[in-house]
């Protein structure tokens, strides 16, 4: 890239099991680039299976960053990843036509590449333990109303569902008497930024995560989580609330069958799956939706198209 030049990133969204490593794997290789994750899972060391990471051998055949960034007892707050992403693709852009910005956390891609300014607040573990305590005591949309009174806006755009951001949100509130969403600035950063996203139908999506599923099992996700168990890491925490992980901990401690806790991670995967097409909505106009076949070949020729595009465009 020339000096001066605006670093280019192709961002690749979509719901789970649809295909994206596949997609940016082909592409980068194709056109030449490195892959930034953009998965607030695969940062967590030790947890590759259930996950979904990248393998060795396909990330020798291309650089990935921010994979296996911390400790699953350890954190990395959103303005962390935020800022260590763009560090990345900074380091990308000086060696390479473009990066890759890859991942299903909506949350991630959006606070990159449309320049959130996140309040950096570090954690209150006693506030924090306190708020999840209430949520498990008197229910998760109870937690969502109390975020709606001190932020209504926050809390309109926080499922009441997801536990983790609304005692996020209430904790910065009540740490620092502003709420969350005056403490959110947006400062877009000067990239030039394709949207790429992967769809299939519903249906055939379902039976890519049953499926999914079951080569996790084959592959060892039970033994790996088992010495998660092993070294001291609980089901408490935020890294293992990963689908998959919680629900083969139950198994492993004696509270439902293997068939049940594989039955439950299939149904919490498509309940997940719904979730990120709300985050990346198929009528979004800045995504340009491409739809996989069976082999993802189809994605794979139509995002070529897309990207080779957007670089001639982009030539300085």
């Amino acid at each position: 890239m020339s000096t001066g030049e605006r670093p280019r990133v192709v961002a690749i969204v979509g719901p789970t099991a649809v295909g994206k490593t596949a997609l940016s794997l082909a592409l980068a290789e194709r056109i030449g680039g490195e892959i930034v994750s953009a998965d607030s899972r695969q940062i967590y060391r030790g947890m590759d299976i259930g996950t979904a990471k990248a393998t060795r051998e396909e990330r020798s055949r291309v650089p990935h960053h921010l994979i296996d960034v911390v400790d699953p007892d350890q954190s990395l707050t959103l303005a962390q990843y935020r800022d260590r992403a763009a560090a990345s693709i900074a380091l990308i852009s000086s060696r390479a036509p473009v990066a890759f910005l890859v991942g299903g956390t909506g949350l991630y891609v959006r606070a990159l590449l449309e320049g959130w300014t996140v309040p950096e607040v570090p954690p209150n573990e006693p506030l924090r333990k306190s708020l999840y305590e209430r949520a498990e005591r008197e229910g998760a949309l109870q937690l969502h109303q109390e975020l709606a009174r001190l932020d209504p806006t926050a809390a309109k755009a926080i499922d009441a569902r997801n536990v983790r951001r609304v005692v996020r949100a209430l904790e910065v509130c009540l740490e620092t008497g502003v709420p969350l969403s005056t403490l959110q600035r947006r400062v877009p950063p000067n990239y030039a930024i394709l949207r790429l996203g992967v769809t299939m139908p519903r249906e055939r999506l379902y039976a890519r995560i049953d499926a999914r599923v079951e080569n996790m099992l084959q592959a060892g996700l039970v033994e790996e989580v088992e010495a998660l168990l092993a070294r001291g890491y609980g089901t408490d925490l935020p890294a293992m609330s990963g689908l998959g992980y919680r629900q083969i901990a139950a198994h492993l401690q004696g509270r439902c069958s293997l068939d049940e806790a594989v039955a439950e991670v299939k149904r919490q995967t498509r309940r997940f799956v719904r979730q990120q097409y709300n985050w990346f909505r198929t009528g979004d106009r800045a995504i340009h939706w491409v739809e996989a076949d069976e082999s993802d070949s189809s994605a794979v020729a139509c995002g070529a198209r897309l990207v080779q595009t957007f670089l001639e465009e982009t030539q300085s």
